[in-house]
């Protein structure tokens, strides 16, 4: 009995070795699988240009820039100027759409030299998912446009631009100007005016900050201020007689002289604020318009003596 059930035994063993091998057991399909897709090799990381890669790269942010959120102005459709870091990133026109205190822009490029940006670095892009990327959009014209967020105008933003020739990441800064926007894009609270001042009638001294241009002119600081009905006038005296026109909106005034300096009287529309305004020149070959901006301090008002 002993022996029957020692040879059944051997018997079982012998079936258990010859089903299994020899000892060998297979791989598994789905370890196979995933074995493959451990060899495979990564996809290939997107490149940054560096700084030998691009064209030299312009300061767009001025020093005393104030940034300005879209809370501060109205709903609606602007157009806006945008300054770029770089000449290779050239914006021909820009669409600023404001909807509840939030900002977007429609930039068109006027070319197809680019195929996505980045709200950000170009580092951030190569690391980022492909769909965190904002692809082009084409234009009538067949160019391309592309439709980003705004956090805030008068800031630097970091866009990082994808080239289609070259293949790679450039990081750029755009600021969205918002002198270039017209006054009645901002809500009432963005600025002050003679009504909120509580300035009555009669004549006043205000400083005034002159922006814009080459930064050669200037203007005479303070400047004579009266108020009229309720509405306010400036004095400017120009530090040049050069200047045969200036004009707000599609409003001339022209100079009150014709010895010396230009001096002009222009009306105030709003007190710290960086009012947008253009003056004429005649000293170079040929006239033209240069933009510039005007800020009036409401707190250095003081009586005329």
């Amino acid at each position: 009995m002993k022996n029957r059930k020692t040879k059944l035994a051997l018997l079982l063993a012998a079936v258990l070795v010859l089903s299994t091998g020899c000892g060998k057991t297979e791989t598994p399909a789905l370890t196979q699988g995933a074995t493959q897709a451990v060899t495979q090799p990564a996809p290939e990381k997107e490149k940054v240009a560096s700084a030998s890669d691009m064209a030299p790269v312009e300061d767009v942010v001025e020093a005393d820039m104030t940034p300005v959120s879209g809370t501060e102005l109205k709903d609606g459709v602007y157009s806006v100027i945008v300054d770029s870091s770089s000449s290779m990133f050239k914006i021909t026109h820009c669409e600023l759409t404001v909807e509840g205190g939030q900002m977007t822009a429609r930039m068109y490029m006027g070319g197809t030299g680019y195929l996505k940006v980045f709200p950000g670095t170009g580092a951030e892009a190569a690391a980022a998912e492909e769909a965190a990327a904002i692809p082009f959009e084409e234009a009538e014209d067949g160019t391309h446009t592309f439709t980003i967020p705004v956090e805030a105008l008068d800031k630097g933003i970091a866009c990082a631009a994808y080239s289609k020739n070259k293949e790679m990441w450039y990081d750029r800064t755009l600021v969205f100007r918002a002198d270039s926007l017209p006054l009645e894009a901002f809500r009432d609270s963005a600025f002050a005016t003679v009504e909120s001042l509580g300035l009555a009638d009669g004549s006043y001294t205000v400083q005034v900050r002159l922006e814009g241009g080459s930064g050669k002119a200037s203007v005479e600081s303070p400047a004579a201020l009266r108020v009229e009905d309720g509405q306010a006038w400036v004095t400017l005296v120009w530090s040049s007689p050069n200047y045969d026109y200036m004009r707000l909106g599609e409003e001339k005034y022209l100079p009150r002289n014709t010895q010396g300096n230009a001096e002009f009287e222009i009306p105030v529309t709003a007190f710290d604020f960086a009012l947008p305004v253009m003056a004429d020149t005649t000293a170079m070959s040929t006239p033209h318009e240069i933009a510039y901006t005007l800020y009036f301090d409401s707190a250095s008002l003081q009586p005329a003596s």
